[in-house]
This record gives structure tokens, C-alpha cells and sequence, in this order.
């Protein structure tokens, strides 16, 4: 057998591999199969503890009983399901892969999935006391926040250089965006920043960047909401709604890049497939750094909106009729299956029983208020959008701006500014992707974006 196929059964790189090796042979010349030298190696991998008094076997299993920090994989990966057609085929693998993982429960793909770091974007993973944090994702609780307004849909079309006017005095976009000497001002910067030294070192430039929005997919934009059933006091109707999509801004980055290469560092075992899933034990000092970094972002993303909408409401003097938002991008801790599980939601919303969310379209096509139907096969989740069916290179490389803007015209949409990676060719159909998860979520209201910005080119 080449080292490779035993490496494959679950016997870390180093001096268990050469026992391994030596331990092979000896069984090959006993007349043993391939399969049957297999099957002996996975089982020592697997319960080590069991043959460490085997006259043959005990080396290997004592070396893998001392290495705590080799990789060994499940012998059968964890179960998952997945809802919509013709997704991805590296995204299918890629939650694949993260069932392999040790402390995996269950996975999860949603309708909008697409290829990512790690786990896929659109990917729901269960673990037991551990939490990843490239299947968290880069921009950390990145979020969603709808505002009702009290004024009429027919204020978009009569006063919309007023609304672009706002939007653009009262936001700001893209990388490094920030608001200089004019900061924002929010109870989220009273918090304790101190608990971890990233940040810590970063909480003056999220102050800076404080009610900002990164590039990419971020966006804040006017639109008709129709409401299909009342909600808190607001009857079923036509209103003019603010939307936004935005996360944790430049600090959020700067810790998932760190405990993502410190996770990695302290499982350098880990095969080149699963190496962006290396995770973080809840039980040690990094984990509990991290986690704590985690709320703390996901406070943060909260207040990026509150005062994005607070800024604008004030600039516009209108009354607000009710506030919906959720994240996505963060770990959370749940019952399923009759255990807590650490719930990772990779670009996945949050859709447990009775609980509101919002799963927009792209820039000229709808988005949706939804209520969770609470599917505990889904962990409770549902998509966070509608997924790309185009790579950011793809889509500069195959739609133009003319086509683009023939589109957003038929939509009656006004695009203030935004990439051509974002345009609504690069998106799957958000009916189709609505229509894939009718178990998880149920739909309350849609959204019409009139009035986007995003960041430009």
C-alpha cells in the first residue's frame, strides 16, 4: 500500500505513518488483502486505546493516542441534505468535505449555494464544541435590515433625486469607506473591544467605518414593500421601504483572517481539502477569544445598520412603522438533534419557527420578508439571497453595461452606482430559489428595489 492510501485511513503524517508502513508489510506478508489492512488501520485509527496492549499494533495506537493534535476523520461522514436543483458541484463538495470533520453533526445546503473558502457560501454546518471560523466567513455577521416608512410608495418616483441625494450624503461605500471627522456615534463603542487584541487594535477604525458599507454584494436602497398579513400593528399593504446589506465592516475582516490562520496553525495535519475548515476547541483560550470577538462583530454589524437607517430616517423626517433584520456569516448556539450544536450559517439565514427574516433578490429583482417554518433537518435555515450563478470574473467577462442597464430599466430600477460583477445576470432566479426552500420559510411581504447603491467599479 503507498503511504497515501494509508494516510487516506486515517493515520496522521510523521512517525504513525512509518509505524504504519512498517505495520502494512508485515500484514501483506501474512497473506492479508488490501482491504482487509485497510479496514485494520482505520479501526486502530479510529479507537487507538483499544489496541494499545496489541503485540502488533500497540506502537502505532500509542503514538496516535499521544499526537491529540493528528487529524483523524470520521470513519462515516456526517449526514446532510440539500434543497434545490442543479447546484454547484464543488459547493456539494465542499459541504461534503466538512462532514468529514471529527466534531461534524449534520450539514445543511441551501438553494442559493455557491462555491466558497471553506465551507460553501449557502452552507449550514452542526458541530459539537467547536467553531470554524473560515464557516463563519470573512465579513462576520454580515446582515440584513429592512426599515417600513411611513410615506407613500409614490414618493420613490416624485421626489427621487431627494432620495439619491440622501442616500449618498448619508453613507458611504467600499473598501477603506469611512466617515472621517463626521463618525457616527453608537452604545456598540461603550463595549468591551478588549476582548481580543485584533479588536482591540482595530476599534478606532471601526469607529471611523462605523454606519459604512463594504463592496461587493452591500448595498442600501429605497423600494416598494407590499406586506401580504399585518405585522406588529402594521396592516397588509403598499409602503416605501429602505433596505440594507451590510457586515462588519474592515475589523470583522481583519479577525476572521486571524483565527483562520490560527486554527490552521494548530492543525497543520489536516489534509489540503479540509484546511480553511481547521476549527477552533470551545474549551481552549483561542476558541473563547474568538467567540467573544464574534458577538462582539455581530454587534457591531447591527449598530453599521442602525445607523445607516437612523441617518436617513432623520434626513427624511419620516416616522418608522417597524425595523426587521437578521444575521448571516456567524455561528450560534442551538438544540438540534437532541444535543447543543455550535450552528454555523455561512450565508444562510436564520429561519427558525416564527422567526422573520429577510432573503433578498439582487439589484433589480425582488427580495422577500419570510417567516421561518423551523425545519430542524435545515438546522433551521434558510438561503440568504439568491445565490450567484456567475463568478465575479465571469460575469465582467460575459455582461456588459448595456445589458445591464436595459435590464434595470424594464425593472424601473435607478442605479446610483455599483459593480458589474453585481449585475442581476450573475444571480439565480430568486422565484426558483424561493420556491426550493417552501419547507423552510414562508413568505410574508416582497420587496422592489427603485433606488440601489452599491459600491462602483
Amino acid at each position: 500500500m503507498k503511504a497515501k492510501r494509508i494516510h487516506a485511513c486515517g493515520i496522521p503524517k510523521g512517525d504513525a505513518l512509518e509505524y504504519a508502513i512498517v505495520i502494512t508489510k508485515h500484514l501483506g506478508q501474512q497473506g492479508l488483502s488490501t482491504k482487509e489492512i485497510e479496514n485494520i488501520l482505520c479501526d486502530i485509527a479510529e479507537e487507538p486505546n483499544d489496541f494499545l496492549d496489541h503485540k502488533e499494533f500497540g506502537t502505532l495506537a500509542k503514538v496516535l493516542v499521544e499526537d491529540t493534535t493528528s487529524f483523524i476523520p470520521r470513519k462515516k461522514p456526517a449526514p446532510y441534505q440539500q434543497w434545490g436543483k442543479n447546484l454547484e458541484a464543488t459547493a456539494v463538495k465542499q459541504l461534503q468535505s466538512a462532514c468529514e470533520l471529527p466534531s461534524a453533526i449534520a450539514g445543511a445546503l441551501m438553494p442559493d449555494a455557491h462555491t466558497g473558502y471553506g465551507l460553501p457560501i449557502g452552507g449550514v454546518l452542526a458541530t459539537e464544541n467547536t467553531v470554524i471560523p473560515y464557516a463563519v466567513g470573512v465579513d462576520i455577521a454580515c446582515r440584513m435590515k429592512m426599515t417600513i416608512l411611513d410615506m407613500p410608495v409614490s414618493y420613490i418616483s416624485g421626489k427621487k433625486d431627494k432620495l439619491k441625494n440622501v442616500i449618498e450624503e448619508e453613507t458611504r461605500f467600499g473598501m477603506g469607506a469611512s466617515f472621517g471627522n463626521t463618525r457616527r456615534q453608537h452604545k456598540v463603542l461603550d463595549m468591551d473591544w478588549s476582548v481580543s487584541p485584533v479588536s482591540s487594535k482595530n476599534k478606532d477604525k471601526a469607529w471611523a467605518q462605523l454606519g459604512s458599507s463594504g463592496g461587493g454584494n452591500h448595498f442600501v436602497e429605497f423600494g416598494s414593500f407590499t406586506l401580504y398579513e399585518e405585522i406588529d400593528g402594521v396592516p397588509p399593504g403598499d409602503y416605501m421601504a429602505l433596505l440594507s446589506h451590510s457586515g462588519s465592516r474592515g475589523v470583522g475582516a481583519s479577525i476572521a483572517n486571524h483565527y483562520s490562520k490560527l486554527a490552521m496553525t494548530l492543525h497543520t495535519d489536516l489534509p489540503k481539502h479540509l484546511k480553511h475548515l481547521a476549527w477552533l476547541d470551545l474549551d481552549s483560550a483561542e476558541g473563547q477569544e474568538y467567540w467573544a470577538a464574534m458577538q462582539l462583530m455581530g454587534k457591531y454589524a447591527e449598530a453599521n445598520h442602525a445607523c445607516i437607517h437612523k441617518a436617513i430616517t432623520k434626513s427624511l423626517k419620516t416616522k418608522v412603522l417597524l425595523d426587521i433584520e437578521n444575521h448571516h456569516n456567524f455561528a450560534w448556539k442551538e438544540q438540534h438533534f437532541g444535543k447543543e450544536c455550535i450552528v454555523h450559517r455561512k450565508g444562510a439565514t436564520p429561519a427558525g419557527k416564527g422567526i422573520l427574516g429577510l432573503i433578498p433578490g439582487s439589484m433589480a429583482t425582488p427580495g422577500f420578508l419570510v417567516r421561518g417554518l423551523g425545519n430542524d433537518i435545515a438546522m433551521n435555515s434558510a438561503s440568504h439571497g439568491a445565490g450567484r450563478v456567475m463568478s465575479r470574473t465571469q460575469a465582467k467577462n460575459s455582461v456588459s453595461w448595456h445589458q445591464a442597464r436595459r435590464f434595470l430599466k424594464e425593472q424601473n430600477v435607478d442605479l446610483i452606482s455599483g459593480g458589474l460583477d453585481e449585475v442581476p445576470m450573475a444571480y439565480k432566479d430568486i422565484h426558483e430559489v424561493m420556491d426550493a426552500q417552501k419547507d423552510l420559510v414562508e413568505i410574508l411581504g416582497q420587496f422592489n428595489p427603485r433606488i440601489v447603491k452599491m459600491a462602483d467599479d
